[in-house]
């Protein structure tokens, strides 16, 4: 589920795909997933349209999500990340844990929960 502050100092825009995007890479969103249209989604969050294809645009930019007009916005595979190391993969993950607030430690903790929970070699992740 997401929520939107909008009292808050985070532009809405942001709030919506920082949390879509640690949904995608926690696994909580499986790939082919579609998400909302846009116009449900404003709706539902009560924020106007253009906040919520921003976010969705951002996604589509880092390779996490695939816009058609005919079929909406799914949840892309790990491989439409492409040409991008582990490491820079790596970097890119954090980067989103920390603009959630998360510490280095609980950025730890909750690689360790996932890798517990799902230890899943990367080839049987649906690419």
């Amino acid at each position: 589920m997401l929520t939107v502050d909008v009292s808050g100092r985070t532009p809405p825009f942001e709030q919506i795909r920082d949390q879509l995007r640690a949904q995608i890479v926690a696994g909580d969103l499986d790939v082919g997933t579609r998400l909302p249209s846009v116009r449900r989604l404003a709706a539902d969050l009560g924020v106007a349209p253009g906040t919520v294809a921003r976010a969705y645009r951002e996604l589509e930019q880092a390779g996490l999500v695939r816009t058609n007009r005919r079929t909406g916005t799914i949840v892309a595979p790990p491989a439409a990340v492409g040409g991008r190391s582990a490491a820079e993969f790596a970097a890119y993950c954090v980067a989103g844990m920390r603009g959630l607030g998360l510490t280095d430690e609980q950025i730890v903790a909750a690689v360790q929960d996932c890798l517990r929970r799902d230890p899943r070699p990367p080839t049987d992740l649906g690419t």
